[in-house]
Formats: structure tokens, sequence, C-alpha cells
């Protein structure tokens, strides 16, 4: 519906409400409605959580409270990383509250089910902790778009390289859901195109704090690398077991394909250094990004993570979207993203391809040791930049149905 029209009564004085899952707030229908989905107090709590809420209200913030005259009303929900709850809230919020955009949508199958809602009702979805390629690929639609990672930029970066270091075989531990096979089959894939194998396979309960019995068969695998395609709590809890079974020091590599900051520090230097990984953005990149960070940290007491990067630079790249054409029905929004470079905190030269992904750099970064730490913000090296047109899976095989080579 054309702004014109809905805001007939007039401009709204900028709002900024926040409501939690089980609330009942008042909305009026003079606003843009945005909703922040998310793990608010599982194993995604501190990568992403209600960290990520501060870095969609500092977007909000950042275009002065209100586009094209409207008011923007912020809404927030725990999907306890249940499909179930995630799309219980989704609906309610479309049904109840309006809802004109979704965002953060972190476990792949909360998203995969919460955007199935929004292409149902002509919202909007900007996924940005969510990491399966699926996302994008095979179950790619016209309300979504997503925006930090995925598995398939993940693996490429990070199993490429120790591949080609002459790290041929693999065991490969996964989260058993969605984001974890995707995940498993994207690395394995790597591998082998890389002249590896794949010599054993496990999937672990998700969540999960007991690693012992995994872990072992890894180690008893024989194995150059053992992977880890899981992420937050999980991967800090198999890092940590791995060390107490001394299985790096005995000379396996461990390759962690998801993993953040607040992970490491989770872990600490002692212990992570030397691993490698792909990161879509690291707060030390350059000045722009050091200044943003400070910014976050002064709110929120802790350096931001690439999804809470993410969330900035996606929901304030559909709120200027939002100004632009001066209306929020989606697919004018999706179609203004699209046709806008996105340059800004998270992304340089950045664009929105038809199936929904967001092109970007990725990096290959190490952990440094204690030694080469300046201070307790001092985490990685950038290895190498990995180009945005190597880093996501090419359109030439894409399964996404909105591809033209389709």
């Amino acid at each position: 519906m054309p702004i014109a029209r809905r805001f007939a009564l007039g401009a709204l004085a900028a709002s900024i409400l926040l409501a939690a899952q089980t609330a009942h707030a008042e909305v009026t229908d003079n606003a843009i409605r945005i909703g922040y989905l998310a793990d608010m107090s599982g194993p995604y709590r501190d990568p992403i959580g209600p960290n990520g809420l501060e870095a969609v209200k500092m977007a909000i913030e950042d275009v002065g409270g209100s586009v094209a005259g409207a008011g923007i009303e912020l809404f927030s929900a725990d999907d306890r990383n249940s499909p179930d709850v995630g799309s219980s809230v989704v609906r309610e919020w479309i049904d109840q509250r309006n809802v004109d955009m979704v965002t953060g949508l972190v476990a792949s199958s909360v998203t995969l089910a919460a955007v199935r809602l929004l292409e149902e009702e002509n919202r909007l979805g900007l996924v940005n902790g969510a990491v399966s390629s699926g996302v994008t690929n095979e179950s790619c639609s016209p309300n979504h778009i997503h925006w930090v990672y995925d598995t398939w930029a993940m693996s490429n970066g990070t199993a490429k390289a120790i591949t080609q270091e002459g790290h041929q075989n693999w065991y490969l531990l996964s989260a058993d859901y969605a984001f974890g096979h995707a995940l498993e089959a994207d690395v394995e894939r790597v591998v082998t195109d890389n002249g590896g194998t794949v010599v054993g396979k496990a999937r672990h309960p998700f969540p999960s704090s007991d690693f012992s019995s995994f872990l072992l068969q890894a180690q008893a695998s024989g194995a150059d690398v053992i992977a880890l395609n899981n992420a937050g709590a999980d991967t800090i809890n198999a890092i940590t077991t791995a060390g107490e079974f001394g299985i790096t020091q005995a000379g396996q590599v461990l390759a962690g394909m998801v993993l953040f900051s607040t992970d490491v520090r989770s872990i600490g230097l002692e212990a992570a250094q030397g691993l490698q990984f792909t990161k879509a953005w690291y707060y030390d990149l350059n000045d722009e990004t050091r200044a943003w960070a400070e910014r976050f940290r002064e709110r929120t007491g802790s350096m931001p993570t690439m999804v809470h990067a993410g969330l900035y630079s996606s929901t304030l790249h559909y709120l200027q979207a939002v100004d632009a054409v001066g209306t929020d029905e989606a697919q004018a929004v999706r179609r203004q993203m699209a046709d806008t470079p996105i340059n800004d905190v998270f992304a340089t030269g950045g664009y929105i391809r038809e199936d929904g992904r967001m092109v970007h750099d990725m990096y290959l970064v190490e952990v440094k040791t204690p030694e080469e730490a300046q201070n307790e913000d001092d985490l990685f090296r950038v290895v190498r930049t990995i180009p945005a047109e190597e880093a996501f899976r090419p359109l030439s095989e894409s399964k996404c149905h909105l591809v033209d080579n389709n």
C-alpha cells in the first residue's frame, strides 16, 4: 500500500516500540513495522541475540527514527530455536500487528519456516543469522534476502584453504538440523573438489553440551582435519573438549566452519590460537568498522560480531529503500534494494542478486597467539580477502527458481 495513502493523517513523530512475543502493545496504521526474531536465550544468544536488537535500533536511529514521513515500530521475540515458535510469532506479527519486515532469522530451521509465511503474505524477510545456503538456493523466494554469510561461502573459504595446504583426510562433525546438514554437504563438496577425502561423519544433537564420544570417534578416525559444522555454544563446547583430549596437540587440525569473535573470547586465545576460518566481517578491518564498533560497544558493553554488523547494514538498506520509493510494499522495496549497491560499514560494493543472495567480500582469518594480541579485542589477522565473485555460489550452479538459467 503506498505510503501516501497509509499516512494520509500526516507524518507521525518517530516512534520505536519494543514488544516481547507475549506483549499486547497497541500499534497504529501509520508506521513501518519491523520484527526482530532471534535466539535470545539459547546457544546463539551471545553472537546474535539481544545485542542484535541493538544493531537494528542503531540503524533506525541513523535514519532519524522515521522514513517517508512514517514512524518506525520495532518488535522483538525469542524464537527458542523452534520452527513452531518462530512461525507462530511471525503469524501473529502479520495478522495482529501488520509487520512489514522481519529480520534476525537465526536458526536455519526457524528461518525456512518463517520465510514461507512471509512469501504467502508478501512481507519481506532479511536473513542475517541463518547460515544454510539453501535459504537462497532451493528455498529462495522473492520475499527474502540473505545478507551475512552462508554455508557455501563459509566452507569454500575455510575447507578449500586447509585442503590445499595438504590436509587431505577429513572427519565431519555436524549439528543435526538443517544448518548442520547444509554445512556438512558444502564442506564435503569443497574437500572432494580439492582432492581430499571424507573418512568419517557424525551428527550431534542440537544443542549439545557433551562432545566426548563424538570427538573420540573423530580422533580415532585418524583424519588430518576434524571439521566442526556447528556454531555458537556447540562450537565452543566442541573446541573446549578437543583441547581437553589433546586433539590438536597430537597433530590433528580442528576446523571451525562458523566461528564468531564471541566464541574466540569464550575459548581464549591460548586454546583457539591458529584456528583458521571464514568471516563475513570483522570490527578491526578499517577505521570505519572500528568507529562503528566503538559506538556499538558503548551501548552494549561488547564488540559486535559479523551478524550484528549485518543486522545494522540490512536494516539501514531496507529503510533507505522505503524512503526512496515512498512505499512499504515488499516487492517495490526489494527492487529498490537490489538496484542500490551496498556501501556501508558492513560491505563495499555489495549487491543483491536475483536469488536473494547479498554478495560481498569474505575474509579468511587466523586466530592470533596470546603474544601477538595487542589488547583483548585484537583476536584475528586476515590471511586473505576472498573477492565477492569467488565467495558465494555462482548463479550458474543455482537451483533457485528465480534465476534465469533454471
